[in-house]
């Protein structure tokens, strides 16, 4: 193979390791982080899930839970981080795990990762388009008069209706080519930079009175609405807001062969998105905290947003308080919805990359279309609008069930920390020898921190799956390991009948130089 003095890095990476450049290599470092954080999105990951657990165990165990959840998922990063700059591809952890597992789990091992990471952000398009949704819902309540002055709530056909409008609204634009998503995610950035500064700063000026810190910091309280008796279990369930806000920051591996200089690149987007959102996350949480008017009254039914939504209802007793009516509240909800659109649109950019990284291998049923590319575009169309249509899929239950949410959720963090935990754990019983290190590399540290970091995502797979409330009864039920349980049982013996003797895993499309790679 001739040289070529101009090639990149990550390009050169890339080749050693069996694949040709397919796609454009166009992201620099600062459109990737941009994708990285916007899938993370501020506003998506705490804003949907505040109400409930601040309901579990009061504010104390919210705050100090948003610290702890950074501090052991910092470990997750740094891990994923040493093996992004090792193995700069698209599919990323799916491949990562092929090649760190050797070649007898290899196969195994990718197989597993990529149905994980498959099932984790389709269903993370449905939870984007979901809060997303309730949102808007908020929004039209506030501009039609609230809910004590005769305003509109969405009913739960029209809530079906814009969750999956929202859903083919972000197909149609990843059909477009990858300049257009990214000219998009830099305005998110900026969106939710900007958003999050103005709310933070804005919302507790306004609120006519603040929480003492004493309050915010040290208050426990346990609802009995959520039946729950128990301390340490009320405390478990207060994180799960953290822990569902603090992934997403594998989509700077997801690009990486569209990224310039990808194997350093790659690892300060992940370390930096995962930064900058737990510091940023803080301060919003504070935000919301020290703005409460009355803790009671956020869950009252016949409150102004009809107790459906606990930050609408923060953001509107802050303004009507002050100003008495409802204009700041609604400018500062549309401002959030803009972050669940934005994370929206990179979740699917993400989803496709992975689907068509999986049919690229056979992996995934009729791959011979998932894996065709947009002559022009050249983005995988067909593996956009497959997602597009399960996550529509995924919402329909909406109309018959309330707990649809906590179990899309569930199915999306399981399924997206899940696919992180078989790389890291890979490179934890791996050979040293065997590991070629990339610019990013931690040494004798590798395997206490991935330790650290495969204990820590076990855990929260596990938290996911708890109850959320008690007693258990049909319309409080999280079916979330009741539908994991079934998928990943179909996937698996779909492995042990058929997919285990022809499954190899990454499937090389340029020939190995001197007989290795």
């Amino acid at each position: 193979m001739e040289k070529h003095p101009e090639m990149d890095s990550g390009e050169k990476r890339l080749n050693e390791l069996g694949y040709k450049q397919e796609l454009r290599r166009e992201m620099t470092l600062f459109k990737t982080l941009a994708i990285s954080f916007s899938t993370m999105t501020l506003f998506s990951g705490i804003t949907p899930l505040f109400g409930s657990s601040l309901q579990y165990a009061g504010p104390a165990s919210l705050v100090w839970g948003w610290v702890v959840v950074c501090f052991f998922t910092s470990f997750v990063g740094v891990a994923m981080s040493e093996i992004c700059s090792s193995f700069p591809t698209t599919g990323s952890l799916y491949f990562w795990a092929a090649h760190l597992a050797g070649a007898k789990w290899g196969p195994f091992a990718s197989w597993c990762c990529a149905w994980f990471e498959t099932i984790g952000l389709v269903a993370g398009i449905g939870t984007q388009a979901y809060a997303g949704t309730e949102v808007l819902q908020s929004i039209i309540l506030l501009c039609t008069g609230t809910n004590k002055g005769g305003g509109y709530f969405a009913p739960k056909w029209l809530f079906v209706c814009i969750y999956i409008a929202m859903t083919l609204i972000w197909a149609v634009l990843n059909t477009f080519a990858l300049e257009v998503i990214a000219f998009i995610d830099i305005i998110s950035l900026w969106w939710q930079m900007i958003g999050g500064v103005v709310i933070v700063i804005l919302l507790p000026l306004v609120a006519l009175t603040t929480k003492p810190a004493s309050y915010v910091f040290s208050h426990f309280e346990m609802a009995s609405s959520t039946g729950i008796t128990s301390k340490p279990y009320a405390v478990m369930l207060s994180l799960l807001v953290s822990q569902y806000s603090l992934y997403g920051y594998d989509a700077a591996a997801h690009l990486t062969e569209e990224t310039k200089g990808a194997d350093k690149n790659g690892p300060i987007a992940i370390l930096s998105s995962l930064g900058i959102i737990s510091v940023f996350g803080w301060a919003y949480i504070l935000a919301l905290t020290f703005s409460i008017q009355d803790l009671s009254y956020l869950y009252d039914p016949s409150n102004e947003t009809a107790g459906a939504f606990v930050p609408a209802q923060i953001l509107y007793d802050a303004f009507h308080g002050r100003y008495h009516n409802s204009a700041g509240a609604i400018i500062l909800l549309v401002m959030i919805w803009g972050s669940f659109f934005f994370g929206g649109l990179s979740i699917t950019t993400s989803a496709a990359r992975v689907v068509y990284a999986l049919s690229r291998d056979g992996g995934v049923p009729y791959s011979s279309i998932w894996r065709k590319i947009h002559p022009k575009h050249k983005v995988p169309a067909n593996a956009v609008w497959l997602c597009a249509a399960i996550c529509i899929l995924l919402g329909l239950p909406i109309l018959k069930l309330d707990v649809v949410f906590t179990a899309i959720t569930s199915i999306c963090t399981i399924g997206w920390v899940g696919g992180y935990a078989v790389p890291i754990f890979a490179r934890m019983v791996m050979a040293e020898e065997n590991f070629k290190p990339g610019p990013f590399y931690l040494g004798r540290a590798s395997r206490p921190v991935c330790f650290i970091a495969f204990v820590w995502i076990c855990y929260t797979c596990a938290v996911f799956l708890l109850p959320t409330y008690l007693p258990v009864k049909w319309d409080t039920f999280n079916y979330a390991p009741a539908a994991l349980g079934v998928v990943l049982g179909l996937i698996m013996l779909w492995w042990v009948v058929d997919a285990r003797k022809w499954f190899k895993g990454p499937v090389r499309n340029i020939e190995s130089q001197n007989g290795k790679v």
